[in-house]
């Protein structure tokens, strides 16, 4: 060992980037040779015990010394052959990346048992003064830490090589094995990352965790960040984990139905070496606990005089001390060992979980919504690694009950039957509590996971619910299903104590009973053997306590596992519904033959049937087709989306797919475009052109590499749409999927990109594109008309123009649009025009005046961290959320007048029990367990009382906090949202929220346990021999310098770990919403491999955190151990008599767990900090600014305001964010009640932010808007949001059913939402379904197409009936047809209110009565159409003409 340190600081000293396959070897090599050395050693000790035998026994041997002799001479060869052999061959490099043969580890073993047995046989032979020599003593303790060292060689040495032939070897075979094996090294030699020093670290620097050291120095130095935390072994790699856990779990049938045993079978083969390690070190330290206990009365009988031999007191004492410090060392390894497992097992689940949402079809989705199945990442997958910490306390608890039982038969004889009578009580008693815990833990999951469902939804659409003024309604939601969750968690938490409760009381009733039943037997009791029995109790004490958590623990963990197997049971996407074939190897790129389709395969209706149509390569295809006919399914059946029910379809060459509603990452706009490929400056410049992209990277701050918030939330939806068709063109694939993405932009645009995208660098590609711009239809080589599911027409133009119904009411409608653009066109006015020059120059000096002021940052900013220690404000506003703090000194009181009446107990039966046989003791034997049971009651009803207040305060705690924070976030201003990824705020409801529910009360509980208890053993042993209290001052002051030092760098790893879970949540949220994206470019592998990135971020920052709790545990432990032999030191030096026998022992029963209590309250101490980090997370949260008030009673408007809707703008300028540019600079303008405006303009001038602006979603930096004259900035919020309407360009549905999603805040009646559905063209859509208003609608409204939306939220405004409407490009999804339906619907029912239109289609703002044109963020023209028109000079002019002659040209030249 001490060869091996000196290598390893050696080591040490060089380069930490080295290669990690020399370093491998070099490990290897450093344990051949300890090996080499063990088995030398036990040669040579071996051969001189045989010598002395020889010089022994010159005069001749009897048969038992004869057969000693023989068994010497077989060791001394067989160690010397195995040194040989290894010599030969374990220092070869052939060797070093090899196990040890599998008959010389099962040797080892085999070894190590023998000899340990051997060595009880010495002890006990020592101890009755029969054994031969101390020589062979002494070797049997060298043999058996030998043989310990061995069997950890066992399971410790394995090389690089094998890793990777074991992780490779069943995904590829012959040449391509090696030759990734190659692949793998070289990527390995080339890894730039700084790997954990524990991956090298020697044999001592593990045993002490020395290897930390380092790293906590570092952390006393400067605030840690992620960069200053080495990466995870190779071994302990997500992606290494995965790929066994995978290959576990798919060899054990070929139908993959996972359940829970094969998950936690695959599980443990994924960690096995960590959890057989610990098994090792567990089962060493059960035993290493019970070896005080055993000599107890001997102990107790020398300080009573009764000396055995000479020196038994050193003995003795030597003996504790090995003991302790086997126990210690015992204990530290098991439980790093643990976590270690812990943190794997989580790393796998994660991975897996992803991999298989990455494999869902929508249909299967629908049953698991997204926010589910972040649980099961978030939650459930945490609580399987946090069960690690419990995994071997079931059999643990029966082996430490065994040797109990023969400890208590020794002091107790037949009276240890009944104690274990009375232990199997306690457990039975425990199993009907553990059922219901079970059902409560399973309800709590369920309703956890309906929360955090309906949160992820309303987050994710929280700009429409401030729009319409309904977050309070859908925060009241939440807070009724909190309210069914904490009914569970209460009955859950109550449920605990209870268990709590009996099992504290556990070992006072154990003892009470075997202490009465030997005074019935006749079984003297003298205090040597009560003190051993009371020994053996307080450590049988300490599992039985934890068996509450192990229980609670075992239950969470199999509904986990429960829940995780019934989600990776889902059937993947039909992966033989299309038939994908290489580019190039067919004339033609699409085939679909007789093909069905439906999104629900049980339903009689397939969602599309009957399709049939051949495209070859290069075509241009068109889909069209009224709202809802099935044209974005057909897209999605070709991509492998749509279960396929019969028919031939196939696809060749690689597709990109633009979806209707974009998909943008979190990320810079050059990562979203390039999409995982690398760059290529030319095609990328090229792209960029073709997409109208550059004038908008100009207004970015940092142009392309800009961080686009979430969702894309600071771009426009033509923006959003515009970058989404530059990352299909990036691609370069041969067949492109465009579903109606010109929709989002407005006319000049969209001819643009249709003519630089579709005709320009895709004109030798296949594209299929759906839209509702029938002007683009003449370019088509083939149309398909499709209606109720069905392709009703197909061909050219000119062909299908008169072939059928379908097609001309479409042609029809678009014609009736265009003339009415015309009419206007060729009309006459002469009225003034109210643009100002003036206005428009000082608008001009303006903007660069502000582009000059304006601070230039991203929008989205890294996650704000506390520095530092947890501040005591945090403690402070924590336990005041619980009745002001009062029951916290209440608990304090009840835990130690608990301790007091235990201690109490114990030390009537050490005072009135009688040292000998031959000493009378002072009471009767009935009034001595009379009073010893009286005070065990007292104690176990102050248990009862101490469990209930800590439930009962923690539930408070939890439901304040969580409320606090909920009302605050929903109060929050829509800025927040922008600049939050969603994965932040559902981090805190989920898993923070999840330690404060149920981790942080039994932390509290735990700090206040141990605190008491070890203050109550330093009463104990200082009231028996004061001055062990000296010995205990500087113990305390170095433990308490230990943890200063310690708590630096282990704060803020824990808080580095808490937030790189964002990043996997975020990370996960935007793969479930965009999986078709994902999907169609092939993108899964690059997904993957950011998943596993991510994941070992957390598992390198969570690694090291409870490393550095095990390096400060390693030395509390040596320094408590070190005070405990000081302890004793004391006892056995003292005179005789001078002590009492009886108290000494107690003193030394309690200081048997003194090194642990206190090991466990720096521990809990320093874990409850890691865990208030979710309390100060949730707090900061709590502390965001809200908006302005929603109410405003002494300003509040009249309930008929607005009266006419006459809409006042002056100077009005705003920006995003105080960091970010300005984005309407200085607006003046005046919209006329009764009338309606329409806002026109480019892509990204400014007009969604006006209307964002009227609704005080963005607050002005400058200027004022009236409504009716009252200045909207003056009222509440509530009041003005509910007073106006808005359809929103990105049309929301919630999951729910027709009426929830019409009507939220339940206002109105059946006919009325019958009669907006019907004036809305749903009314006999919802009709054909079965359950009608109450059919369903699923998460998203993904089950309604995205027109069918729009349409939904059109009837939400015609049932408000405001005198104010705002359409935000309401119109986009709709084909033509049904847009002139909706206007027509709104010229009817709205035609004495104010309307203002955004639009990109003419069509639509072409009737208006007035049109403002905007122009980044400034009023380019504000006039009538008519008066605009006859400009031909204008802005509005040029775009209508455009507009007309880009559609006319193409209809006339068709016709």
């Amino acid at each position: 060992m001490s060869g091996s340190w000196v290598y390893k600081k050696g080591v040490g000293c060089e380069d930490n980037d080295g290669v990690m396959y020399e370093r491998s070897k070099k490990t290897s090599l450093t344990y051949n040779k300890l090996v080499v050395i063990c088995c030398v050693t036990l040669s040579a000790l071996n051969t001189v015990l045989l010598l002395n035998c020889l010089y022994l026994h010159t005069n001749g041997w009897n048969l038992s010394e004869l057969m000693n002799l023989l068994d010497l001479l077989f060791a001394a060869l067989s160690w010397g052959s195995i040194s040989f052999y290894l010599y030969t061959n374990g220092l070869s490099t052939d060797f070093q990346n090899l196990k040890f043969p599998f008959m010389l580890r099962v040797w080892w073993v085999f070894y190590f048992i023998v000899s340990c047995y051997r060595l009880l046989v010495d002890i006990a032979l020592y101890k009755k003064q029969e054994l031969v020599s101390v020589h062979i003593l002494m070797f049997h303790v060298v043999a058996v830490s030998m043989g310990l060292f061995l069997c950890y060689s066992c399971l410790q040495k394995q090389g690089e090589g094998e890793r990777i032939d074991q992780l490779e070897e069943p995904l590829l075979n012959g040449a391509e094995s090696s030759a990734a094996t190659s692949v793998q090294l070289d990527k390995a030699e080339g890894d730039d990352e700084v790997v954990t020093p524990f991956s090298n670290a020697g044999f001592l620097s593990h045993v002490s965790f020395s290897w930390m050291s380092s790293l906590i120095a570092l952390g006393n130095e400067k605030i840690l960040d992620s960069e200053d935390v080495p990466q995870v072994d190779n071994s302990d790699r997500a992606e290494k984990l995965f790929r066994i856990f995978r290959s576990r779990l798919e060899w054990d049938d070929g139908e993959r139905r996972i359940t829970t045993f094969k998950l936690i079978k695959a599980l443990f083969f994924s960690v096995w070496r960590d959890i057989v390690l610990s098994t090792l070190f567990a089962f060493v330290y059960t035993i290493s606990c019970y070896v005080a206990p055993y000599l107890m009365d001997t102990f107790v009988q020398y300080l009573n005089g009764q000396r055995q031999y000479k020196n038994e007191g050193a003995v003795l004492v030597t003996t504790f001390f090995i003991a302790k410090l086997v126990e210690c060392q015992a204990r530290r390894n098991w439980y790093f060992r643990l976590q270690k497992a812990g943190i794997g097992m989580r790393a796998v689940l994660v991975s897996m979980i992803y991999e298989k949402g990455l494999t869902l079809p929508c249909h299967s989705k629908q049953g698991h919504t997204s926010g589910e199945i972040i649980n099961l990442m978030t939650v459930d997958a945490e609580r399987i690694s946090a069960f690690s910490w419990y995994m071997h306390d079931p059999w643990i608890l029966v082996l430490q009950i065994s040797l109990a039982l023969l400890i208590l038969y020794r002091s107790l004889g037949l009276g240890s039957i009944v104690a274990f009578g009375a232990t199997f009580l306690v457990m039975l008693g425990n199993f009907p509590l553990a059922k219901l815990e079970e059902k409560f833990q399973g309800n709590l999951m369920e309703s956890k996971d309906n929360r955090m469902k309906q949160t992820s939804e309303v987050l994710l659409n929280m700009r429409i619910l401030k729009l319409q003024g309904w977050e309070m309604k859908f925060l009241s939601k939440i807070l009724d299903l909190r309210r069914i969750e904490a009914g569970w968690l209460k009955k859950f938490v109550y449920n605990s104590a209870a268990i709590s409760s009996v099992l504290w009381a556990a070992p006072s009733f154990v003892s009470a009973t075997a202490f009465g039943s030997c005074m019935l037997l006749k079984i003297p009791l003298e205090s040597g053997k009560i003190i051993a029995a009371l020994a053996t109790f307080r450590i049988l004490q300490t599992p039985i306590y934890k068996l509450p958590d192990t229980i609670s623990m075992i239950v969470q963990t199999k509904v986990s596992l429960d829940r995780i197997a019934s989600f990776l049971c889902l059937d993947d996407l039909q992966q033989d519904g299309v038939e994908r074939l290489p580019s190039g190897s067919s004339k033609m790129d699409v085939e679909v033959s007789n093909c069905a389709f439906s999104w629900d395969e049980s339903s009689p209706i397939p969602t599309l049937r009957d399709i049939n149509f051949t495209i070859p390569h290069g075509m241009n295809i068109a889909i069209c087709g009224t709202v809802g006919s099935g044209k974005s399914s057909l897209l999605s059946s070709i991509l492998g989306e749509v279960p396929k029910i019969s028919g031939n379809l196939k696809v060749c060459g690689r597709k990109a797919y633009i979806a209707q509603s974009p998909w943008i990452q979190s990320g810079k706009v050059e990562e979203n475009i390039l999409f995982g490929k690398p760059m290529q400056r030319e095609w990328y410049e090229t792209v960029l052109e073709a997409c109208s992209l550059n004038k908008d990277l100009e207004v970015l701050p940092f142009r392309d590499q800009t961080v686009i918030g979430e969702r894309g939330i600071n771009l426009s939806g033509g923006q959003k749409q515009r970058i989404q068709i530059a990352r299909a063109l990036y691609q370069n694939a041969d067949i492109y999927l465009f579903d109606d993405p010109f929709s989002a932009v407005d006319a000049h645009t969209g001819s643009h990109l249709f003519k630089e995208v579709v005709l320009g660098l895709l004109r030798n590609k296949t594209v299929i594109y759906v839209t509702h711009q029938l002007e683009f239809l003449p370019e088509a080589d083939l149309i398909l008309v499709m209606k109720d599911g069905k392709i009703t027409q197909a061909g050219k133009y000119n062909e299908i123009l008169d072939s059928g119904t379908d097609f001309m009411e479409l042609v029809g409608a678009h014609t009736d649009a265009l003339a009415a653009v015309e009419s206007y066109e060729n009309g006459s006015a002469s009225a003034q025009s109210t643009t100002s020059e003036e206005n428009k120059v000082s608008n001009d000096d303006e903007k660069q005046e502000e582009d000059l002021a304006t601070p230039r940052g991203q929008l989205v900013q890294e996650e704000e961290r506390e520095k530092g220690k947890v501040g005591f404000t945090v403690y402070q506003k924590y336990m005041a959320l619980a009745y002001g703090g009062a029951l916290v000194p209440v608990i304090l009181v009840v835990q130690i007048l608990f301790q007091i009446l235990n201690i109490g107990s114990n030390y009537w039966m050490a005072w009135v029990t009688p040292v000998s046989k031959d000493v009378k003791p002072p009471v009767s034997g009935s009034t001595l367990i009379l009073v010893y049971v009286v005070l065990a009651i007292a104690s176990s009803v102050c248990i009862l009382v101490r469990a209930m207040l800590s439930a009962m305060t923690g539930f408070k705690i939890a439901t304040e906090l969580f409320n606090q924070m909920h009302f605050r976030i929903f109060r929050a201003p829509m800025s927040f949202f922008d600049a939050t990824p969603i994965g932040r705020i559902l981090n805190r409801a989920s898993t923070d929220q999840s330690a404060v529910d149920l981790r942080l009360p039994s932390q509290f509980s735990n700090v206040v346990i141990t605190a008491v208890n070890i203050l109550g053993i330093i009463g104990v042993m200082g009231q028996v021999a004061w001055q062990v209290l000296i010995g205990f001052i500087p113990v305390i002051a170095a433990c308490t310098w230990y943890r200063q030092y310690y708590i630096s760098a282990a704060r803020e790893l824990a808080r580095l770990s808490g937030i790189s879970r964002s990043p996997l949540v975020q990370h996960f949220s935007e793969t479930l919403s965009g999986i078709t994206t994902i999907r169609s470019f092939d993108q899964e592998p690059r997904f993957r491999s950011d998943i596993m990135r991510l994941n070992d971020c957390y598992s390198r920052l969570r690694f090291h955190s409870i490393s550095a709790m095990e390096w400060l545990c390693f030395r509390l432990d040596l320094l408590s151990t070190a005070a405990f032999a000081l302890s004793l030191i004391i006892l056995v030096s003292a005179p005789e008599g001078v002590i009492n026998p009886g108290f000494a022992g107690l003193a030394v029963t309690y200081a048997l767990n003194l090194n642990s209590l206190q090991a466990t309250l720096i521990w809990t101490l320093c874990d409850l900090e890691n865990k208030m980090i979710s309390v100060e997370r949730m707090l900061q949260y709590i502390d965001i600014p809200s908006e302005p008030s929603l109410v405003i009673e002494s300003t509040r408007p009249e309930k008929s305001w607005p009266y006419h809707g006459e809409i006042t703008i002056c100077n009005l300028q705003v920006r995003y964010g105080p960091h970010l540019p300005m984005v309407l600079r200085g607006l003046t303008c005046t919209f006329p009640g009764g009338l309606k405006t329409g806002i026109v303009g480019r892509t990204g001038c400014g007009k969604s932010t006006l209307i964002q602006t009227l609704f005080r979603i963005v607050e002005p930096a400058a200027g004022e808007i009236r409504i009716d004259g009252i200045n909207i900035l003056t009222i509440g919020l509530h009041d003005l949001r509910s007073r106006l309407s808005i359809i929103p360009q990105d049309p929301t549905m919630f999951e729910g059913t027709v009426r929830s999603n019409l009507d939220p805040l339940e206002e109105y009646t059946d006919d009325q939402i019958w009669e907006a559905l019907d004036k809305c063209q749903l009314g006999d859509e919802v009709r054909k379904k079965e359950l009608k208003l109450d059919s369903t609608v699923s998460e998203n409204g993904q089950n309604w197409s995205v027109g069918q939306r729009q349409l939904v939220c059109l009837g939400r405004v015609l049932l408000k009936r405001s005198k104010v409407l705002v359409l935000d490009e309401a119109t986009a999804s709709v084909d033509t047809a049904t847009d002139n339906l909706i206007q027509e619907t709104l010229r009817q029912h709205f035609s004495d209110c104010t309307v203002i239109t955004i639009a990109h289609r003419i069509s639509s703002v072409i009737d208006s009565d007035m049109v403002l044109l905007l122009d980044q963020g400034l009023i380019e023209e504000h006039d009538s159409p008519a008066r605009l028109l006859e400009d031909k000079s204008s802005s509005f002019s040029k775009l209508v003409a455009e507009y007309t002659s880009s559609s006319d040209s193409r209809f006339k030249s068709s016709s």
